[in-house]
């Protein structure tokens, strides 16, 4: 028997709220599908036999939740439709007092809003003209490169100046790059489930993406060559340091294998370091094993605080004058007074300091949701900002994420960090430095007692 279109006869008091929770369960079974559209307000009633208000209603509580979208002049449909990658994270906070697991940021304090103040305390009283009267990048952020290559070594990247492009965080910098190194039609291999905004992005530049399979360490050498020997790649992006959805660290024998896959095809390599040196007993970055084919990018927005958006792209030599230029046409330069702050709390430790805060916070997360999802076959790394959580066969992605907005989490699918075909990576994506250590730890209970139960229909509160 099919769930959609209901039977007005199943519908129980409150019919508003049987209603919804029909809408719910044909989506979870697959009936109801992203991008389906709904029938109108009108339409609806009449065939069940119900008010317009009763559909407004549950139309309103599912749009809240985030089952449905509504479009204006168009409708209503299930949300995230196949035309554009859904983003992984909630994206306004109309949900109320919804505990976010979704969006991947670190862990924030006072200390933080207290280190900002006094910064732009003592920038006010010292502030270089070239600051804020330059329009030329090599004026304007020469005096920043020395601060931004020490941080660079402290992530285990050697460079000079001529390599490093400073930019407004890692977006920028995987911009320009891949505009660097690719053109129209030129194919960009990946994780099979890696970053958010490559797919997109690549789509934007007229370039095809391809994934790659993986195994416990990430991207894997056998699979990487197969693709190269059966036609040209230009570049491969990778998450080699516990960044990627599910949150491995490769070690230093496994990058060494693709690097030499690599050199054996001609092909570039994209490094995607976001953490920088939040990772514990880092292994040597792959920029430091082919510096000659080597993208490497980084910055303080994830590791430090999410406003510092200042980060680093180092570049082979031969590629320095052309990543500039893309960096210019794109992105211009880096703003000034934040790099400005950025380096002044490399150069006083005050950079240092927040990066060890950061470091313990995350340790003190991760071992909270151990305890939390022990039993559970969920990955996670000693500091990482998130935890990656299988889903069990008998929930779907959708149904999953529905039932958890309505007990209040929001969480990241593992659809939206996807290259291949959908549900082979069925999971979720918990973070865990979004939320008071109070919410968090509420939040992921939330979640491992859906992920225990079987799948049933979720009531919606009034």
């Amino acid at each position: 028997m099919t769930i959609w279109p209901p039977r007005r006869e199943a519908l129980r008091r409150p019919a508003y709220r049987s209603l919804a929770d029909t809408v719910i369960r044909a989506v979870s079974a697959g009936e109801l599908k992203s991008g389906d559209r709904m029938p109108t307000h009108r339409d609806l009633a009449y065939e069940l036999g119900v008010s317009v208000q009763t559909v407004s209603r549950a139309y309103d509580e599912l749009t809240r939740a985030g089952v449905l979208v509504g479009e204006v002049g168009r409708g209503t449909f299930v949300r995230a439709g196949p035309t554009e990658t859904r983003m992984p994270y909630v994206t306004d906070r109309q949900f109320g007092s919804i505990i976010d697991l979704s969006l991947l940021k670190p862990v924030l304090a006072p200390l933080h809003e207290e280190a900002m103040r006094k910064a732009l305390v003592d920038v006010a009283g010292s502030l270089p003209m070239t600051t804020i009267a330059s329009f030329r990048p090599n004026v304007a952020l020469r005096a920043y490169a020395e601060p931004a290559l020490d941080w660079l070594s402290l992530c285990g990247v050697q460079a000079s100046p001529a390599r490093l492009v400073l930019t407004n965080g890692n977006t920028a910098a995987m911009t320009a790059t891949l505009l660097t190194v690719a053109g129209p039609g030129d194919l960009i291999v990946a994780e099979e489930l890696g970053h958010h905004t490559l797919k997109p992005l690549t789509s934007y530049l007229g370039l095809r993406l391809r994934g790659l399979p993986l195994d416990e360490e990430g991207i894997t050498p056998e699979g990487f060559d197969r693709v190269c020997a059966r036609e040209p790649v230009k570049a491969i992006h990778m998450l080699p340091t516990g960044l990627a959805p599910k949150p491995v660290t490769m070690s230093s024998e496994r990058r060494e294998a693709l690097v030499a896959v690599a050199r054996k095809h001609d092909v570039l390599i994209i490094e995607n370091d976001a953490w920088g040196p939040v990772h514990p007993d880092r292994p040597p970055t792959v920029a430091s094993l082919a510096p000659e084919r080597t993208f490497y990018f980084t910055s303080l927005t994830k590791c430090i605080m999410p406003g510092l958006r200042f980060g680093c792209l180092v570049v082979p030599d031969t590629f320095a004058s052309a990543a500039a230029n893309r960096h210019l046409v794109t992105n211009w330069m880096a703003t000034p007074m934040i790099a400005e702050i950025a380096t002044r709390w490399i150069a006083d430790g005050t950079a240092r300091r927040l990066l060890e805060w950061q470091k313990a916070a995350l340790g003190e997360r991760n071992a909270a949701a151990a305890g939390v999802l022990a039993g559970l076959p969920f990955q996670s790394s000693p500091n990482g900002m998130h935890v990656w959580l299988p889903l069990p066969p008998e929930w779907s992605e959708e149904g999953f994420l529905a039932h958890a907005r309505l007990h209040g989490v929001a969480v990241a699918p593992g659809s939206s960090f996807c290259l291949t075909e959908p549900g082979r990576h069925a999971g979720v994506r918990l973070c865990l430095g979004g939320e008071p250590a109070d919410r968090l730890e509420l939040g992921l209970q939330i979640v491992a007692r859906l992920i225990r139960s079987r799948p049933e229909p979720a009531l919606l509160a009034i």
